[in-house]
């Protein structure tokens, strides 16, 4: 007798859709001791749904990049505005690695296994950075903050390649060149457990684009494309954002880039400067 098994694809979308933050965390968790078990199958009587905007609260409200608030890091405004800008781009991880599980269809295992283990961790690191809010008086949501990590994963719904290139390689990927710097700004006033915390942060970010990095060029293989031509090719194509250095060569070095890859960075950089 055939035992049913719940497709891993509708339990991501569940986890994808789900707009309370405790609900979310608590999916989140749950489904990725499932996949573990082996709980899940890869069918599914549903094709994904269009992309859409994923679950998420109400608050915080959503501006335009140059209205988020400024994040001067010698005053405790500047220091909440900082550590909020960071938890809304981790709690919009947890959704974009959802929904890389949900939308990308009859992938090796492996795939599936990789991004459960980021959303895993993107929610550790939203629980970190909200008790260190929560320290301050302040909670996710009391501030807006901008949609560019969602937009572009709607620009790149369509192809788990070029999501793997521009999503994790070039938007998360900036954490990898300005969290050091941060980093090293907080140690000088003293901020002891928010640099903890960014620590954590980063060692895992690393990972998270190393991840994307062996699934793009995964990608690149299997159509028989040479990976920094195509990297190169889609950051002219869909990549109409400010790129600015400097760029923090080897801890994207441990993510996956190649030097040929990190030069077509550069020269992204000096066309839009």
């Amino acid at each position: 007798m055939k035992i049913f098994m719940e497709s891993l694809y509708e339990a991501a979308n569940r986890c994808l859709q789900t707009c309370e933050i405790e609900e979310k965390l608590r999916l989140t968790q749950q489904t990725a001791t499932a996949w573990r078990k082996g709980l899940f199958s890869l069918e599914s009587a549903n094709n994904p749904e269009p992309i859409d905007e994923p679950g998420r609260p109400a608050r915080p409200g959503l501006v335009t990049p140059g209205n988020v608030p400024k994040r001067r890091l010698g005053t405790k405004s500047g220091l909440v505005a900082l550590i909020h800008a960071v938890i809304h781009i981790e709690f919009n991880a947890i959704n974009l690695a959802w929904d890389a599980v949900y939308r990308f269809r009859y992938l090796p295992e492996k795939f599936y296994s990789d991004w459960i283990h980021v959303a895993e961790e993107e929610a550790y690191h939203f629980q970190l950075l909200r008790k260190r809010l929560n320290a301050f008086g302040h909670d996710y949501g009391d501030l807006p903050a901008h949609n560019g990590l969602w937009e572009m994963a709607k620009k790149t719904a369509f192809d788990p390649m070029v999501r793997m290139a521009l999503v994790p390689r070039v938007l998360e990927a900036r954490g990898l060149d300005v969290t050091p710097g941060i980093i090293k700004r907080l140690h000088s006033t003293g901020e002891v457990e928010t640099v903890a915390i960014l620590e954590i942060i980063l060692r895992d970010e690393i990972g998270h684009v190393k991840i994307g990095s062996h699934w793009f060029k995964y990608f690149c293989d299997k159509r028989g494309l040479s990976s920094d031509e195509t990297f190169r090719e889609l950051l002219k194509q869909y990549y109409t954002g400010q790129l600015s250095g400097p760029f923090h060569y080897e801890a994207r070095q441990q993510a996956g880039f190649t030097a040929i890859e990190l030069k077509a960075l550069e020269n992204m950089e000096i066309s839009k400067s």
